[in-house]
């Protein structure tokens, strides 16, 4: 039986950081408040098609023009 593999974005808040990016930026990208963000970086659980999202973009299968044509 394959283990499922849990998505952990407890350290988002280092990855936005290491980003050098602030949260408006960030988060923008994902179709997000800057509050919003500011909650789930706040521990506060990501909605799961958001968190799918999220691991789609830092593994590189969505690009950051991927994200921005979707916002259009």
């Amino acid at each position: 039986m394959a283990r499922k593999k849990k998505l952990d974005f407890s350290d988002i808040a280092v990855t936005r950081q290491k980003m050098n990016l602030n949260q408006k930026d960030f988060w923008k990208r994902y179709g997000v408040t800057q509050s919003g963000g500011s909650r789930y970086e706040s521990g506060r659980n990501i909605p799961k098609p958001l968190a799918i999202l999220l691991w789609l973009h830092q593994s590189g299968k969505v690009t950051d023009k991927d994200l921005a044509d979707a916002l259009k």
